[in-house]
């Protein structure tokens, strides 16, 4: 078993570059996508019993490094999308999250004689994760006395469906579209890079002319959206605009830990949302380039970790059961969110974004959005998935209250 910290830090970087080459490199596979590729590697390892439960290394990776990634993500977002997309968006996930009540209580109707008292804190609990993200799971868990092999056995079970989830709203697009309303277009992806001094100097200046690293040449069957692509596209960056962008994305993170401290009723992650985005709008920042792609490196270390998550030992340790109620759940809201999308003539982008906001919280909504190219979404997925944070407690309290 792979213990130490270095060759964990390691396994979790060459799983995220290996997503990224595949994804790149062969066509079938990039369908399939980065996000979902790096899942699977991680519950490989996990499952096969080559990586440990908890580690050091795992707490870094959900703790700063993701904070860090969506602070770069957030400061290459253009706000002005957030108008072709806001009301839709809205009106998509309130139907998720619509969806994921009904599915806690056809679960509960279903499963209710199998776990008696339990029935209702496992309802509340799975309804807050699935309104907002995993951070509902455990204030919502912890409120209505969620303990033991059940809480584990239940958060095994969320992060295996989660994963699942995450797979399905990056490929359904692709099987269903058609049947939607098309996805409207957004903002460019990438513009060709220009030499910088700074995250938005030397504009006027051209890049030199040098040739790609090897093994980096794009393959034959590459597109022209292969080149604009947010995982794919070359910027051209200097040392100091490097520089500029992590030292940004570490203040970012920090000043929202100790704005979080000072003001209990606002969570760290609204602080860190609305400075990154006025940083981003800002003179310096309004051109932050490479933001959107070591952002997306460091979101994908967090995918590869949520498969090492998804451990089909501690599901099985409190029975199959637990799984397939967190399943019903899950499907509910799937039927719900798409067959009302359909119905309301939503395009397919805003109904899988949103459904992800729901599932997963902004990380997962952002990973979609990225993963299919709608930048458009970004901020809307990342706005509605904050406003899942707080709905999400409330409507897990309330289930579980209903429920009892």
């Amino acid at each position: 078993m792979i213990t130490t910290p270095l060759a964990l830090a390691t396994l979790i970087a060459g799983c995220t570059a290996l997503a990224f080459r595949l994804d790149y490199r062969f066509p079938a596979l990039g369908k399939v996508g980065a996000s979902m590729m790096a899942i699977i590697f991680g519950a490989i390892l996990s499952n096969a019993g080559l990586v440990p439960v908890s580690s050091p290394v795992y707490d870094a990776v959900l703790g700063p490094v993701t904070s860090v990634s969506i602070a770069w993500l957030l400061l290459s977002v253009d706000l002005r999308d957030l108008a072709k997309a806001g009301p839709r968006m809205t009106g998509a996930f309130g139907i998720a999250v619509l969806g994921t009540v009904l599915g806690a209580f056809t679960a509960a109707l279903i499963y209710g004689s199998r776990f008696g008292e339990d029935t209702h804190r496992i309802a509340g609990a799975l309804t807050g994760t699935y309104s907002g993200g995993s951070v509902n799971f455990v204030s919502v868990g912890r409120e209505v006395g969620l303990t033991g092999s059940l809480f584990a056995g239940l958060n095994a079970a969320d992060a295996v469906v989660t994963a699942l989830w995450l797979g399905a709203t990056i490929m359904l697009p692709m099987w269903l579209g058609r049947f939607y309303a098309p996805v409207p277009e957004g903002a460019p992806v990438a513009t060709p890079p220009r030499a910088t001094d700074g995250p938005d100097a030397g504009n006027d200046r051209p890049a030199p002319s040098s040739p790609p690293p090897p093994g980096t040449e794009p393959p034959d069957h590459a597109t022209e959206r292969d080149r604009n692509h947010p995982y794919f596209a070359r910027e051209g960056l200097s040392a100091l605009a490097i520089g500029y962008l992590v030292a940004a994305g570490l203040i970012l993170v920090f000043a929202s830990e100790w704005l979080a401290e000072a003001v209990p009723l606002i969570p760290s992650i609204v602080w860190l949302t609305v400075l990154a985005l006025a940083l981003g709008h800002s003179p310096l920042f309004r051109d932050a380039r490479g933001a959107m792609q070591l952002g997306s490196v460091g979101l994908h270390f967090f995918f590869v970790l949520i498969g090492i998550l998804s451990r089909a030992s501690e599901i099985a340790a409190v029975g199959v059961d637990v799984f397939f109620f967190t399943l019903i759940v899950v499907g509910v809201h799937g039927f719900v969110v798409f067959g009302a999308g359909k119905l309301l003539r939503l395009d397919i982008g805003t109904v899988s974004v949103a459904s992800q906001a729901a599932v997963g919280g902004p990380s997962s909504a952002l990973a979609v959005a990225i993963s299919r190219d709608w930048r458009h979404l970004v901020l809307p997925g990342v706005v509605v998935g904050l406003f899942g944070y707080a709905v999400g407690n409330f409507l897990g309290l309330g289930v579980a209250y209903v429920l009892r």
